[in-house]
């Protein structure tokens, strides 16, 4: 992730959840899980968008069994 902030463009959870078809509560789940880091912004999370790439370019095998699932669909 590069050290400017300026430079990072954060999702929120409903983008991420369609950006990897997959629902809301799963893009939660990964988040609490540490398996997809995110900053609480507010009541919120918001997501780096290079996180996201990081965790689609990896195999399904690696992601956790809930996130497999909803891929599966």
């Amino acid at each position: 992730m590069p050290n400017d902030l300026a430079d990072v463009r954060f999702l929120t959870v409903a983008e991420v959840a369609d950006m990897m078809r997959v629902s809301k509560m799963t893009v939660y789940r990964l988040v609490h899980s540490g398996e997809l880091p995110a900053i609480r912004f507010g009541r919120s999370f918001r997501v780096p968008e290079t996180a996201v790439a990081e965790v689609l370019a990896r195999p399904a095998s690696s992601l956790p069994p809930a996130a497999e699932n909803q891929q599966a669909r």
